[in-house]
C-alpha cells in the first residue's frame, strides 16, 4: 500500500519543515507550497490525500484556497492553520468545506488526530443511508448534506419537529465519517436535573462533592474520539452553555474537583425541535454558543412535506412489526393527505395500534384512526383533528384564532393546526378568509 500524500501550504519555511517531520513520523509523504498559486498548481498535477494551509498566504488567502478545492479538488479534506483564538476565521473555514482546523502555536498531538481522521475521509455512505427511507426530493437532498457534511469536523445543528429523526440523521453523520469507529454518545439535554448537569457532562474527582464516592468519566470525555450528539441543546441552563461553548473551542474539559483540564475531543453535533434564532432574540440562548454550533445547518423535513415517502415508510414500519396486514386503497389515501403533526414517531404508533385493531389482514381507513391520533390538547388542535369532518364555520373560526395567535404569521399557524402551508393556504382561500 503507497504512503499518504500530503501538500503543506505556508510561506515560513520553518513551519513547512516541523509538519513535513511530524507527518513523516506517521508515514505520510509531503509537497511543500509558499503561495495560493503554487498550490493550485501543485493539486492539478497530482493526487493529494490531505492538505493543510497557512490562513496568511502572500498571494492570498487560505479561505480563498478553501473555497476553490471545493470546485477542484474536492475529494481532498482540507485543514487550515490559524491564528490563537481566531474563532470567527476558523468558523467560516469550516462553512466552506474545511475538514478541520489548527490553532498556533501548533499543538502535535492535535495535529496528528486531525491528520488521522483526515486520512479516513473517502467514499460514500451509501449503505447506511439505506436506513434513511424517501425517495422524496427533500429526502434525496437531505442524504447528500449528510454525505457531505460527514466528511467534515464542523459542528453540525440538525433543526426539525418533533418525531422527524433526527437522531437518527446524526447518527448516519457519525457512521459515514472517520469516526465511525468512535464512540457516538447521545445526550438529552433536557432530561439531565441542572444541579447534576456539569458533573455528568464534565465528570468529577472523588470527594468533590457529597456523593462522590469515586472518579466519574462524563459525557464529553466518553465521546472521545468520536460524536457527541447534544440532543435538545435548547434546554440547556446558561451557566452550562459557557462551559460548553469553552470545551467547543478548546476541545478540553476541567472535571468536577479536579485543578486541571485534560483532552476531549468529541465532534459536537446537536439538534433541537425549538427555533434558535428566535431563542436568541429573546436572550434565552447565548449567541457566541448558536454560532458555535450552527456552523452548518441541516434540516429535517416534516412527514408532511415527503409526499409519498408516507406510504414507502408505512410498509417498512409494518414490516418491523411483523405484520402481514396490509394497506387498503381507503388507508393510503387517508395517510397521504393526513398531516402528521407527531411526524414519523406517529405514523409508527398509528400503525402499531392499526395492526392490533386489524382482525381482516387488510387495514383500512377506520383501523387507522387518525382523528383521534391528532389529539385534543387545545380547542385549536381539537378543531384541527376534525377541519374535515367539522362544518365550515368551525374550520373558519380554528383558522382565525390559529392566525391570531400567531400574528397572522401563516407557516406558524400551519404548524400550529398541524396543517401544510399550502393546505393551510387553501383552505384560507376556500373559506374566504381575509
Amino acid at each position: 500500500m503507497s504512503q499518504p500524500l500530503a501538500l503543506v501550504i505556508d510561506d515560513e519555511p520553518d513551519i513547512c519543515e516541523l509538519l513535513t517531520l511530524t507527518l513523516g513520523r506517521m508515514d505520510i509523504r509531503t509537497a511543500t507550497a509558499g503561495d495560493v498559486s503554487s498550490a493550485k498548481t501543485l493539486l492539478g498535477e497530482k493526487r493529494f490525500d490531505l492538505c493543510l494551509t497557512d490562513m496568511r498566504l502572500p498571494d492570498g488567502d487560505g479561505l480563498e484556497l478553501v473555497e476553490w478545492m471545493q470546485s477542484n479538488a474536492a475529494g481532498v479534506p482540507v485543514a487550515v492553520i490559524t491564528a490563537h483564538g481566531n474563532v470567527e476565521t476558523a468558523v467560516q473555514a469550516l462553512k466552506l468545506g474545511a475538514f478541520d482546523f489548527i490553532s498556533k502555536p501548533l499543538d502535535l498531538n492535535n495535529l496528528r488526530n486531525i491528520v488521522e481522521n483526515a486520512l479516513k475521509v473517502g467514499g460514500t455512505a451509501t449503505d447506511r443511508q439505506a436506513r434513511l427511507l424517501g425517495e422524496s426530493g427533500p429526502m434525496q437532498g437531505l442524504r447528500e448534506m449528510i454525505d457531505k457534511v460527514a466528511r467534515s469536523q464542523a459542528p453540525v445543528h440538525i433543526s426539525g419537529e418533533s418525531g422527524t429523526g433526527k437522531e437518527l440523521v446524526a447518527r448516519l453523520i457519525h457512521d459515514s465519517g472517520p469516526r465511525a469507529e468512535g464512540p457516538f454518545v447521545p445526550v438529552n439535554c433536557g432530561a439531565i436535573p441542572s444541579e447534576l448537569m456539569e458533573s455528568e457532562f464534565f465528570g468529577h474527582r472523588k470527594g468533590s462533592f457529597t456523593g462522590a464516592v469515586n472518579d466519574k468519566v462524563g459525557l464529553v470525555q466518553s465521546a472521545d474520539g468520536g460524536t457527541l450528539f447534544l440532543d435538545e441543546i435548547a434546554d440547556l441552563p446558561l451557566a452550562m452553555q459557557v462551559k460548553l461553548l469553552r470545551v467547543i473551542q478548546e476541545k478540553t474539559v476541567r472535571p468536577v474537583g479536579s485543578a486541571s483540564e485534560v483532552p476531549a475531543d468529541a465532534r459536537i453535533l446537536s439538534a433541537t425541535h425549538r427555533n434558535l434564532g428566535q431563542l436568541v432574540a429573546a436572550g434565552e440562548f447565548r449567541e457566541d454558543l448558536y454560532y458555535r454550533i450552527n456552523v452548518i445547518e441541516l434540516h429535517v423535513p416534516a412527514l408532511r412535506d415527503r409526499g409519498e415517502d408516507v406510504l414507502q415508510l408505512a410498509g417498512h414500519i409494518l414490516a418491523r412489526l411483523g405484520a402481514k396486514a396490509r394497506l387498503d386503497d381507503g388507508a393510503k389515501r387517508a395517510l397521504l393527505t393526513y398531516a402528521f403533526p407527531g411526524n414519523v414517531r406517529e405514523l409508527e404508533n398509528v400503525l402499531e395500534r392499526a395492526v392490533t385493531l386489524c382482525t381482516t389482514g387488510t387495514i383500512a381507513e377506520g383501523d387507522l384512526s387518525l382523528k383521534q391520533a391528532a389529539g385534543s390538547e387545545n380547542a385549536v388542535s381539537a378543531a384541527n383533528a376534525g377541519l374535515d369532518g367539522q362544518v365550515e364555520d368551525v374550520q373558519r373560526q380554528a383558522i382565525v384564532e390559529a392566525l391570531e395567535k400567531t400574528r397572522y404569521n401563516k407557516t406558524a399557524a400551519a404548524k400550529l393546526l398541524g396543517l401544510s402551508f399550502r393546505q393551510l393556504r387553501y383552505r384560507i382561500k376556500k373559506l374566504g378568509i381575509d
